[in-house]
């Protein structure tokens, strides 16, 4: 028996039962973190009077902007910690315990707790999101279209966990109490912990080992190398705290959230190019990876606009939207719950179109700017309705936020595979790893610009703040579609796959930010 196969249990549907304790597994994670993330903004500019934190749009933009960026940074530290020391499936047990535990904290109405929580969150997700999805591919040592069909049912409980969070947390949140809806945020990641724990005797082996093939040497040195590192960046902090303390320093979140972007802006410049300069890539591969560099910036500039979801939109949500049905009020996290269902309905119908365009179905570039352009009119949709709202002294319906989200998911179903295909089909086999983290930072990068556009929401007219977002995007995809042809002679002859083989596959449909 292979040592990828799972240990026990029939197939249940024709999949690995391991399958299963994943989809839940993953279903519980996306419902507390989308949760929480329905509820975090609001919180924090909501008045003391009402529980929250009464911070300004731009302070609670920037802890936003701050901590969904982190979320995907700490994805790279959790790979390498599970392939050196905890393994992958001790990995996303370790982690969803974090997790619910920084739920739980936030849950308790001190100061200290919640950027605790905040924290326990960020390091849990970064040890459970890159290993959970690695161990469904070990269900399938034998790859094909199974293979496939067992991601598109993973997919499915992401969209599942990211529908019903919202929805339970934004109503316990929002009419209830704010650390009540972060509570039930940490029932489903320990309802999920619990499963997992339960089904754990259906995973597959490799992933309980992995890292224990190492020998017990080279994992105590991974662990001080570990510690080393969290000590070094503990220190760092402490030393940055007292030097503001002592007024040596004037740090300010927004000003901390914009030297972060230009920081991680700077380093995957600098890598691109040392590996141009410096690599030892032969020709077409430093055409491809330059190919890969114009699909991170483009991707990353996506994210910058999908992922204001749960900052400006929210805003726009709870502040400017009439969300009264029969006299009771909606909660405005609950906007957040359309995209997983429009993702649902669009992915197979995407799936589809490709399937019957065929070899004509367009370029990984020219997808790339039509879901440039899909969040871009998603943009000009939401500054016509910000008109409408006469300068914040009106409410307008919700058709405009739910018309927002048409648009956006359009664009996500466009763009989300693309961006993993192109790393997976261009980048130089020796350094897939490194090109998977990259993508990662451009995830974390478009994840804090959104956090930090949001920011404007209160200062500057929104009608104005939308239009300029969209005309940044709108810029960007028209500049991918000229570019498109360009594009093409980098990236070269690929192999059978996306370019003119039909769907993607199906684990490439997975969000990335996902």
């Amino acid at each position: 028996m292979s040592s990828s196969a799972p240990s026990a249990g029939r197939p249940l549907l024709g999949q690995p039962r391991g399958l299963w304790t994943l989809f839940l597994t993953e279903m519980w994670e996306r419902f507390s973190y989308y949760g929480m993330r329905g509820l975090l903004i609001l919180f924090l500019v909501a008045s003391v009077q009402t529980g929250g934190f009464g911070m300004t749009n731009e302070v609670a933009a920037a802890i936003y902007g701050l901590y969904v960026c982190c979320v995907y940074l700490f994805a790279l530290p959790g790979g390498w910690i599970a392939d050196r020391i905890l393994g992958q499936q001790n990995a996303v047990f370790v982690g969803g315990c974090i997790i619910a535990a920084g739920h739980f904290s936030m849950a308790i109405a001190t100061v200290p707790t919640f950027y605790l929580g905040l924290c326990l969150i960020v390091f849990g997700t970064g040890l459970l999101k890159p290993n959970v999805s690695a161990i469904v591919g070990d269900l399938y040592p034998e790859g094909g279209a199974r293979r496939d069909a067992g991601f598109s049912i993973f997919y499915a409980g992401i969209n599942t966990g990211a529908f019903a969070g919202p929805i339970v947390c934004g109503f316990l949140g929002e009419h209830v109490n704010w650390h009540l809806g972060f509570g039930a945020a940490g029932i489903g990641m320990i309802l999920g912990v619990i499963q997992y724990r339960l089904g754990s005797k259906y995973l597959p082996r490799e992933g309980a080992v992995r890292a224990t093939g190492i020998d017990g040497g080279a994992r105590r040195q991974a662990a001080r190398h570990l510690a080393l590192a969290v000590a070094g960046v503990a220190g760092v902090g402490t030393l940055l705290a007292l030097l503001q303390r002592a007024g040596v320093l004037h740090l300010t979140l927004p000003g901390v959230a914009r030297s972060t972007g230009v920081m991680i802006l700077g380093l995957v410049v600098v890598y691109f190019l040392y590996l141009l300069l410096f690599g030892q890539l032969a020709g077409p591969e430093k055409k491809r990876v330059a190919a890969v560099f114009i699909f991170f910036a483009a991707t990353a500039l996506f994210w910058s606009g999908f992922e204001q979801a749960g900052s400006s939109m929210n805003l726009f949500a709870s502040k400017l939207t009439d969300r009264l049905v029969g006299g009771w009020e909606m909660p405005a996290g609950w906007f957040l719950a359309v995209n997983a269902i429009l993702v649902i309905v669009f992915s197979p119908l995407s799936g589809m179109l490709w399937l019957r365009l065929g070899s004509r179905q367009p370029s990984l570039p020219s997808k790339l700017g039509f879901g440039l352009a899909a969040m871009a009119i998603g943009f000009l949709v939401m500054a016509w309705g910000a008109v409408k709202t006469n300068g914040g002294g009106n409410r307008v319906g919700p058709g405009w936020l739910v018309s927002f989200y048409v648009f956006s998911s359009i664009g996500e179903v466009c763009v989300s595979p693309v961006g993993l295909s192109a790393v997976t089909k261009l980048a130089p086999k020796r350094l897939l790893g490194q090109m998977m983290g990259v993508l990662f930072m451009g995830n974390a990068l478009g994840n804090l610009v959104a956090g930090l556009v949001a920011g404007g929401f209160a200062s500057m007219p929104l009608p104005g703040l939308f239009g300029s977002v969209a005309k940044v995007i709108g810029a960007g995809a028209l500049i991918v579609l000229i570019l498109s042809k360009p594009i093409r002679s980098l990236i070269g002859e690929l192999p059978p796959g996306p370019e003119g083989a039909g769907e993607l596959p199906a684990e490439a449909s997975v969000r990335a930010a996902d």
